[in-house]
């Protein structure tokens, strides 16, 4: 099984990978035959698993207004790695070596599982802030304090769950160690490698999750100049009411210059949130799309 699996890979990588792919590749001296279904880090679809891994654990680490401004490329990463995941499943020397790691799978389908929950729930609320933000915006324009005021307490309880998913998905987001993946017990090089990548795509996955999360609940209260708390709230819709008894005028004078940014600011928010809408739907997608082939594969081999 080795020596055919070494000879050629009949796994075709997926369309939006192949470009990477096409070129032909010299043999490398660390592409030697072991006594497990895999061959090591040289295999493309492997080099692709890592390669995402990275990607993802990379884009987790940046700052939080670099963060802010590419959740939507944070989304695509995550969705490219579980495009590969889904490459890994499909072999069977892959299937082959989960086969013997019950626990871990069971493990797997856990994490899995709940960080489909999370993106779920991050869509959900992603959706009702996307109707706070449109409420906020229509109530500043039309200088309404008290629909301002009904939006704005909306939007920070969307902000406060998304940071209570960030919080979640933080807490999951823990670098797999070799004791971890074999839960105490041995296995082979094959299981521990695949297993081993599996539970590094979850951990950057949550890890990237957690980011994307905490940057969203973080935009969502920025356009009040600080944290939602009551007296922020009631300053915004103070100006708002102030404004508007001063002038018709939307842009009349400093206060209306203020009002102004913050209609700007709500705009914005509400062009991001478009773009999450899409990445966020992909994202899920793929995590249920992971956890069903798991679990395929551990029925198969139970039953």
């Amino acid at each position: 099984m080795a020596r055919a699996f070494v000879r050629s890979i009949s796994f075709p990588l997926s369309p939006s990978r192949s470009s990477s792919s096409s070129k032909p590749r010299a043999p490398s001296s660390s592409y030697h035959a072991r006594s497990v279904s895999l061959p090591c880090r040289s295999h493309p679809i492997l080099a692709h698993l890592h390669t995402h891994i990275r990607a993802v654990r990379a884009w987790a680490q940046q700052g939080p207004a670099a963060l802010a401004a590419s959740v939507a490329v944070g989304l695509a990463h995550v969705d490219a790695l579980h495009s590969s995941l889904g490459d890994l499943l499909d072999l069977p020397e892959a299937q082959a070596a989960l086969s013997g790691a019950g626990g871990t799978v069971d493990r797997l389908l856990d994490s899995f599982l709940r960080l489909a929950d999370a993106h779920g729930c991050f869509q959900e609320t992603v959706v009702a802030l996307k109707q706070d933000v449109a409420e906020a915006l229509a109530a500043v324009r039309r200088r309404d304090g008290a629909r301002l005021a009904s939006a704005v307490r909306s939007q920070c309880r969307a902000g406060q769950e998304l940071a209570r998913l960030a919080a979640t998905a933080r807490e999951s987001a823990v670098r797999p160690t070799r004791l971890s993946i074999l839960g105490g017990g041995q296995g082979s090089a094959a299981e521990v490698e695949v297993t081993g990548l599996l539970m590094e795509s979850a951990a950057a996955t949550a890890s990237a999750s957690a980011a994307l999360f905490g940057a969203v609940a973080a935009m969502s209260v920025s356009v009040e100049a600080e944290s939602c708390s009551c007296k922020g709230t009631a300053a915004l819709v103070c100006l708002v009411k102030k404004n508007k008894k001063k002038s018709s005028a939307p842009g009349c004078g400093e206060e209306g210059v203020a009002v102004a940014a913050v209609a700007e600011r709500l705009e914005e928010l509400e062009e991001c949130i478009e773009e999450l809408e899409a990445g966020s739907e992909k994202v899920f997608r793929s995590l249920v799309q992971t956890r069903v082939a798991l679990l395929n594969i551990h029925t198969l081999h139970i039953f």
